[in-house]
């Protein structure tokens, strides 16, 4: 098993990227060949320590650090992002769901809030959460736009991301 050095999700070995949160998992360039069945046989008995994996630098725009765990989560190229958790029998799933960081303990809702790029910035929005969204310790009001910048300490109920946008 390799184990993500980004969230600590266990892969099999040979996973190339993390199915949690999309990290690499083995450093260096990527490079896929054909090896004869005679060559797979020595290469396996030579390769039974797995190399540690490095995390991935990232494109993302923006990544949001959880700091209660320190984990970091890359978001995918896109302008808008729904925050939230995933519960059974649930209809609509956020885009981004917490519930690895123990999202249901701190408070934050099935579609808790969120987070959209535009050309006037960045901004997150509170979708009318039980346990509210605040902005650097203010409390936002539902279905009301605020503005984030690079370093904003958003909570989510209790549970604690600081934004990190691209520059």
């Amino acid at each position: 098993m390799i184990r993500c050095p980004n969230c600590q999700h266990e892969e099999l070995d040979g996973a190339i990227f993390c199915s949690e949160c999309g990290a690499q998992l083995i450093g260096g360039e990527l490079v896929t060949q054909n090896i004869q069945t005679a060559e797979r046989q020595a290469i396996a008995d030579t390769t039974r320590i797995s190399p540690k994996p490095t995390p991935r630098t990232t494109s993302a725009w923006l990544s949001l650090h959880l700091l209660d765990s320190g984990k970091i989560i890359p978001l995918p190229d896109q302008s808008e992002f729904s925050l939230g958790r995933v519960s059974e029998g649930q209809p609509i799933m956020p885009d981004i769901d917490l519930t690895p960081y123990q999202a249901y303990a701190c408070g934050v809702s099935r579609l808790h809030a969120v987070i959209r790029r535009s050309k006037d910035g960045v901004k997150i929005m509170d979708l009318g959460s039980s346990n509210g969204t605040y902005v650097n310790g203010k409390r936002l009001e539902p279905n009301v736009e605020q503005r984030l910048s690079h370093g904003d300490v958003i909570a989510l109920g209790k549970l604690r991301i600081q934004i990190l946008l691209k520059r």
